[in-house]
């Protein structure tokens, strides 16, 4: 079998799609002949997987010659091995200066032939070692989700084969919303692999994923991860979940907090300084933090080298500014507000949730992410209702759809809405369509699974839970609506989706469109129901029918 140490190694950057910076880079294995897989099967025929893993994961450490947190892989079969054969890794990483903490060991399939409680078991000594872990080839290997929710990992890597059906393929487009979904509550993040395309990368940062990688961005080399800055333009990116910290992570140049000044300023000097150096303990707790500039005029001037080399860097340090990678990023523009930082250059901690470092955001890149979020969210709203397009109730339902939980989708519009423009006046219409807009995102208000979108003209969307639909039927047809006094009716076609009953948005909406037409020729403020598969529509409210109850359309 090919010894490891023979195997070269290229590297390829994962990039933030907020500050369009390197978070990492991942060691990727390039035998002279074969390739990985056939490496490890045969060693696994051999009896020495986990050797030959390991092997391979020592001398990508070897090779790396960058300070940038480094992405190594491992077969989840090696989750198996005792911890001792982790020695060898670990020593390495001591020799070369790096952290357990600045390396994620990405688990990749097959997951099967290891069960899911001695793989988690794997894990956890893994993280006990100080290693952060991602599970990777998600939609190509055989994860169980069983594993999925249980493993401490701090990533997810979303395989390239689901990607390809980007953006044209709504079945994938809802598969990716529902890992962010998952992702998003969980405090991890998901990184898109394989980005090959312009409509990819402009499909991924749509949906709202913040790290990718791939050769449009930048190929593995063996020099290292080039260009360090993604400078390909933002593509409008839909409201997705909130923004957070970790969404603006960097890499943190870091140093034991005993360290000398001359320690600190050999690091700074280096052709790829970074711009500041956080002094952490034996536990990777931020305990001070130096900015460049600041700690160069202080050593670099008359007496400066003499005053300084060979003094604790702490005695030049500032206390460092933390904030927990789960918290959003408004969240951390108001810590930065109320604790009146002047220096907005400086270099934030990010750490988890027992304070160990995980890295640095600026200042000025979380601004200006917020600020660009917000432009991109107010462009998409509504002028008249300040109310999102369609997109905001298709992503609602589409998400349902995916996580099999039933809904109502709601079409309501304004009866004769032309006749009342041209009797009252365009003004007058107007008026009325923002009373209808006040009217629902009052009621989106206090029905917190309800979401809202005004389609443009007289036209509504609204997707809400089955047992929130009568409260918003009442609240929209027991009101008397009025164009200039003029006295003025409104038509709600809903069509109830079970579990498992509609594959698409698409589909919901094709269906509502006979249920509005419904509507509208029932006299007065109606209200019609439809079920997918189901012939049978009720009006539920119009002029003849006596208040909810329902009558055979």
């Amino acid at each position: 079998m090919k010894s490891p140490r023979a195997v070269r190694f290229a590297f390829q950057p994962l990039y933030s799609l907020q500050t369009g910076g390197v978070v990492a880079h991942e060691a990727l294995a390039r035998p002279g002949h074969g390739t990985v897989p056939d490496l490890l099967t045969q060693a696994r025929r051999e009896g020495r997987l986990a050797e030959a893993d390991l092997g391979l994961a020592i001398a990508a450490v070897r090779q790396d010659e960058s300070s940038l947190p480094l992405h190594l892989n491992l077969s989840a079969r090696t989750l198996a091995a005792p911890p001792s054969m982790y020695d060898d890794l670990l020593a390495e990483l001591g020799d070369t200066g790096r952290r357990t903490r600045d390396v994620v060991l990405e688990i990749g399939p097959p997951f099967a032939p290891l069960p899911a409680d001695r793989a988690l078991a794997g894990m956890r000594t893994l993280t006990e070692l100080g290693f952060r872990l991602a599970l990777d080839g998600l939609g190509r290997g055989d994860l169980p989700l069983g594993l999925l929710v249980e493993a401490p990992v701090d990533l997810v890597k979303l395989d390239r084969t689901v990607l390809r059906g980007l953006p044209d393929d709504p079945a994938s487009a809802a598969i990716v919303e529902a890992l962010l979904l998952y992702t998003h509550r969980t405090g991890t993040r998901l990184v898109a692999t394989g980005v090959e395309t312009d409509a990819q990368l402009d499909a991924v940062r749509g949906i709202g994923i913040r790290i990718a990688q791939g050769n449009l961005l930048a190929p593995p080399t063996a020099a290292g991860p080039a260009p360090a800055l993604l400078t390909r333009p933002q593509a409008t990116r839909a409201p997705g979940p909130a923004q957070c910290v970790g969404d603006f992570l960097r890499p943190a140049t870091t140093l034991p907090d005993t360290a000398t000044c001359n320690d600190v300023r050999e690091v700074l000097a280096a052709a790829d300084a970074p711009s500041g150096v956080i002094g952490v303990d034996e536990l990777n707790r931020p305990r001070w933090s130096i900015d460049r500039t600041r700690f160069l005029v202080a050593v670099t001037g008359p007496y400066g080298h003499a005053l300084h080399a060979k003094r604790p860097a702490a005695r030049l340090a500032d206390t460092p500014h933390t904030i927990e990678a789960r918290a959003g990023a408004m969240e951390f523009l108001e810590l930065v507000t109320d604790a009146d930082w002047g220096r907005t250059g400086d270099d934030v901690v990010v750490v988890d949730e027992v304070g160990r470092c995980l890295g640095v955001v600026l200042v000025t890149e979380v601004v200006r992410g917020v600020a660009e979020a917000k432009v991109e969210a107010a462009a998409a709203l509504n002028p008249l209702t300040r109310l999102p397009g369609s997109d905001t109730v298709a992503r609602d339902v589409a998400r349902r759809i995916t996580i099999g939980e039933p809904f109502v989708a709601a079409w309501l519009d304004i009866d004769a809405f032309k006749a009342v423009n041209d009797t009252a006046g365009f003004a007058a219409g107007d008026d009325l369509i923002r009373e209808l807009g006040g009217a629902l995102t009052e009621l989106a208000g206090g029905l917190r699974r309800m979401r809202v979108s005004h389609v443009g003209g007289d036209d509504f969307l609204v997707v809400c839970d089955v047992d929130e639909i009568a409260t918003v039927a009442g609240a929209l047809l027991d009101r008397h609506w009025t164009a200039d006094g003029l006295p003025v009716t409104v038509s709600l076609a809903t069509l109830v989706c079970a579990s498992g009953s509609i594959p698409s948005y698409q589909e919901a909406s094709r269906l509502l469109a006979p249920l509005k037409k419904r509507a509208k020729a029932v006299p007065g403020s109606s209200w019609v129901l439809g079920r997918p598969g189901a012939d049978r529509v009720e009006v539920l409210r119009g002029i003849g029918t006596r208040g909810l109850q329902a009558a055979a359309g």
